[in-house]
């Protein structure tokens, strides 16, 4: 089966994730790719091919003979989906794109247009995947699992190709920052790997945020207006009063590169009681523990204003820049540049304005760059990808477990 025909097979699977469930896999849904996933390994012939009590999917391919010596190396995507936007019902389909607008669902006037998203330009004149106008795609990263699995079926069908043990590894609740909670490194037994869960053909990425998440929660004192003058402690407006003391030019909206952010992602709240999630991004670590900093000045300034308590501020950090991991290890970044050269792909090594299973996997003691999956607008209805760049992707793994270890 080519990564084409793999791809359209698991977005039929609805395997979005969900935060604040308290359990891994955060819905049980992701199961029945998990199961899936396992069968199609162990039907390859991957040795112990099998699904864990946590949906975490394993399988591994001996090394050819005369090179069992090569250090095993591990190539790791997700199943799961973004939470912002629905997954079930994928209704997935390739359209030859030669300019103009993509209609996704004409009646209800959704269209993928060149006006809104640029990037098409490129793709002028080949195939591509696109979603029916009311879920995501699912190539983040439903691509890379097709294309993991693809690569491996070809070395199975090529006994002559010499490589080392691979180790294939395929995680759940990757969207909601839990990918790594659960994933066995010691058993996975892999020196090195990639997970593959990135954009645009040519992407290779070894830096990534600093991240954490604040929930940032006002207590108030609520009296009836007629009689509230200096009694009155409103929550909503101690919230309104902490998110308007964030640097206004520090948002997503005002950011690019390698430039950090403060993201007010939710807020809720009456005089009684009010709640923020902010989440704190920076590549420079230096610069992510002033960020933090920050939010702690801001939530002390106000409880010296209304009271001891008034304000709770709760950090956690999520994961960190893989980069001073990698670092060590940039052999794997030249594998990687080498390997898509060869296909005819430029190489763009860029940062992520994100983070992936790879940054904490890399912190767990086991170095894990991330390679792209072709794929474009991941988290929304107007995700898409090219159908070549998933055999590109599948044909530049097979480079990459074949070529000589370093």
């Amino acid at each position: 089966m080519n990564a084409v025909d793999r791809f359209l097979n698991y977005v039929r699977y609805d395997t979005q994730s969900a935060v604040d469930m308290g359990t891994t896999p955060s819905t049980a849904k992701q199961k029945a790719l998990g199961a899936a996933l396992a069968e199609e390994l162990a039907e390859m012939g991957l040795y112990n091919a099998h699904m864990d009590q946590y949906g975490y999917v394993y399988g591994w391919l001996p090394a050819t003979a005369g090179c069992e010596g090569i250090p095993c190396v591990g190539l790791i995507a997700h199943m799961d989906t973004s939470p912002a936007v629905s997954g079930a019902g994928v209704k997935a389909r390739i359209v030859r794109y030669d300019g103009g607008d993509i209609p996704l669902d004409a009646e209800k006037r959704i269209f993928l247009s060149e006006r809104d998203y640029e990037s098409l330009r490129k793709y002028r004149g080949q195939d591509l995947i696109v979603t029916g106008g009311d879920t995501l795609l699912g190539a983040d990263d439903k691509a890379g699992v097709a294309e993991i699995f693809t690569a491996v079926e070809y070395l199975i069908q090529h006994p002559e190709i010499p490589h080392g043990r691979i180790a294939v590894g395929i995680t759940p609740d990757e969207e909601i920052g839990e990918g790594a909670d659960h994933f066995d490194v010691e058993g996975f037994g892999a020196a090195v790997a990639y997970t593959v869960d990135g954009g645009e053909l040519g992407e290779i990425e070894y830096e990534n945020f600093n991240a954490a998440s604040a929930k940032v929660r006002f207590h108030g004192l609520s009296i009836h207006p007629g009689s509230a003058k200096g009694k009155m402690k409103n929550a909503a407006l101690m919230a309104l009063e902490f998110a308007a003391q964030l640097p206004p030019e520090q948002t997503p909206a005002h950011t690019e590169g390698y430039e950090g952010f403060f993201h007010l992602e939710h807020m809720e709240g009456d005089v009684n009681r009010a709640l923020l999630s902010v989440i704190v991004r920076d590549h420079d670590r230096a610069k992510f523990e002033e960020r933090k900093a920050l939010l702690e000045r801001i939530a002390a300034g106000l409880n010296e204003k209304y009271g001891p308590g008034s304000v709770e501020l709760e950090l956690k950090d999520s994961y960190y820049n893989m980069r001073e991991q990698i670092e060590p290890h940039m052999y794997l970044i030249l594998r990687a540049r080498a390997a898509m050269e060869a296909e005819g792909i430029t190489p763009m090594e860029i940062p992520i304005r994100g983070g992936t299973d790879g940054a904490r996997l890399s912190y767990m003691g086991l170095p894990c760059p991330n390679l792209c999956t072709g794929g474009v607008n991941f988290h929304g209805i107007h995700e898409y990808i090219p159908a070549a760049a998933l055999d590109a992707m599948a044909k530049v793994l097979v480079r990459l477990v074949t070529a000589e270890q370093k």
